[in-house]
């Protein structure tokens, strides 16, 4: 691993420092790329107008005269974190604004696949529906929304993933990434679109006198939900995004939250009046995440919709244990992976540039963490595959794939799709993470041309595990009170939390919990407490290591501590 200090630019750290930001802060802001103080200003008002968002007038259009016209809407979610807190944002937001009849539909992980399938349009006509409202999914549903409309059914799509060479002949398209979209943020999430579609339906309904600026409906009380699908979805952190999300983490600490969401706090153990986003991704994101990995989905949309306490937290404590047992799965299928990518290679080897495996009794809805462990663990693009099907006995492999910096994931499958027609049967994604159905005997032949292209992709360097730090930590902020504002910040993909690194002395070390190495160090004369997770064997004497800060508490006492992320050599 090759640790590196990001640069720090002088002129924007000193302007930051000057307009009053605390010299830590401006030093971490200016290495992230940001200028000047008004660039964190999180207000609403400075969010990106919605009419830069290609459709969002005309859905708009389209929403109203449906409300107008008391006709049925059926939302059509995802079955990942962003696609619940988008399907939630939606129900609820279309209620506020008027809608009378909106129910909604998620495909099961395992039945029915991914998106807007030709089925799903076919429940959704024999439902009673009238217009069909994808949420983060249906860019790619050429057929699908054909299928709909050959129903009668009116078809608005709101998505964020990247379209495909055609695009589904829907109503309305409502997707930053489609052509002539001049909207900034390309990496809004599904939830953020369904959000900016709900500001354009205010706008449209305030134009038509439905109510004005002082009797409409405050949209505010969906940022919660928006804050988390978002940082969930693992989108970049771009100046937008963050003023969602900070607005988000804002109404959480102060207690205006839906019952569902600060009974997911509850049930992670977490406290929701000291949010960060690290609950988000780590605590709240998973939970939901693992009712469509393992169980219905309507499960953590239920949770986010109910008003009622009560049911929120026996739904929350449901997801928990759902969470629970995907932990246990994961935790065999992680194994076993490693296993078998490690028979890819012997010890003289470096790991092939991209590794994929399949393991016969793989559960369909873990496969994309289990990716982003081999990703972690080898520095490699990784998939992973299980068999299709509710009897995962179907001769389609489903894959899911992590990647790393430098291997667009969407574009290499584009790729081999090209080069061997046929073996593909249907891929999408991002840069980061892709998923794709092959037939299980052209597994090897993917498995061979994945590679390949990451051979021709990827050099010696971008091969290699770097990690990017804030450099060295001066003893003056191993605070606490540091520490508590730091973790206030928004950090995610794209934005990174502040990591430190240099050299320091390890006093003692020792494992707990058989799989955690306990540390006590001495930071430039000082002694302070570490801990790396996940990591058995014992450092040398003198290290330069990556490191978090965090709070630890003991007999009422809290203490900085660090975190570590890496060791260089």
């Amino acid at each position: 691993m090759r640790i590196v200090a990001r640069e720090i630019p002088p002129r924007s750290a000193w302007a930051l420092e000057q307009a009053g930001v605390h010299p830590l802060l401006a030093r971490l802001f200016a290495a992230r790329g940001v200028q000047a103080k008004d660039e964190l200003d999180d207000g609403l008002a400075r969010l990106l107008a919605p009419g830069t968002l290609r459709g969002a007038r005309e859905a708009a259009v389209l929403l109203a005269d449906a409300i107008r016209d008391g006709k049925r809407l059926c939302i059509v979610a995802d079955y990942d974190c962003d696609g619940a807190t988008a399907c939630a944002v939606a129900v609820r937001g279309l209620r506020l604004l008027g809608a009378k009849q909106v129910s909604y539909l998620v495909p099961d992980r395992v039945i029915d696949g991914y998106g807007l399938t030709p089925p799903i349009a076919e429940r959704v006509a024999a439902s009673g529906a009238e217009l069909l409202i994808t949420v983060d999914n249906g860019i790619a549903s050429v057929e699908g929304v054909a299928a709909a409309k050959a129903r009668g059914l009116a078809v608005l799509v709101t998505d964020h993933h990247l379209p495909g060479p055609a695009l589904p002949a829907a109503d309305v398209l409502v997707n930053p990434n489609q052509p002539g979209c001049e909207f900034e943020s390309k990496s809004v999430a599904g939830v953020g679109v369904m959000f900016y579609v709900l500001l354009a339906l205010r706008s449209e309904l305030r134009a038509r006198g439905v109510f004005d600026l002082a009797t409409q409906p405050k949209l505010d009380a969906l940022l919660p939900l928006v804050a988390l699908g978002t940082v969930a979805d693992v989108v970049k952190l771009d100046a937008n995004n963050r003023r969602l999300v900070a607005q988000g983490l804002r109404r959480i600490r102060a207690g205006a939250m839906p019952a569902g969401v600060a009974a997911l706090f509850k049930a992670a153990g977490r406290q929701a009046a000291a949010a960060t986003t690290f609950d988000f991704g780590f605590a709240l994101g998973p939970r939901i995440n693992a009712a469509g990995r393992l169980a219905d989905m309507t499960l953590g949309i239920e949770c986010l919709l109910t008003d009622d306490a009560g049911r929120a937290d026996e739904l929350a404590r449901l997801l928990d244990g759902i969470n629970r047992e995907r932990r246990d799965i994961e935790g065999g299928m992680r194994e076993q992976a490693l296993l078998l990518a490690e028979t890819l290679f012997d010890d003289s080897q470096a790991p092939p540039a991209a590794i994929s495996v399949f393991g016969a009794d793989f559960h369909e809805g873990v496969v994309g963490i289990v990716a982003s462990r081999l990703k972690d663990r080898f520095h490699r693009p990784a998939f992973v595959f299980a068999a299709s099907g509710a009897d995962g006995k179907s001769h389609e492999l489903k894959g899911s794939g992590r990647s790393i910096p430098g291997f667009h994931l969407r574009d290499a499958l584009d790729l081999v799709a090209k080069r061997h027609p046929g073996v593909l049967l249907r891929f999408g994604g991002h840069a980061m993470a892709a998923g794709c159905t092959v037939a299980e005997e052209h597994f090897e032949t993917f498995e061979r041309a994945l590679a390949q292209v990451a051979t021709e992709w990827l050099d010696a360097a971008a091969l290699t595990r770097r990690l990017d730090t804030d450099g060295p930590l001066a003893p003056e902020y191993l605070r606490v009170d540091l520490v508590d504002t730091l973790h206030r910040e928004v950090w995610g993909q794209g934005f990174a939390p502040p990591t430190f690194s240099e050299e320091v002395e390890v006093i003692s070390q020792r494992l707990v919990g058989e799989k955690h190495l306990a540390l006590k160090l001495k930071h430039q004369g000082k002694p302070v407490d570490g801990i790396w997770f996940g990591r058995t064997e014992p450092l040398p004497q003198k290290v330069v290591l990556a490191f978090r800060l965090d709070a630890d508490e003991w007999q009422g006492v809290r203490r900085v501590r660090f975190l570590v992320e890496g060791a260089e050599g």
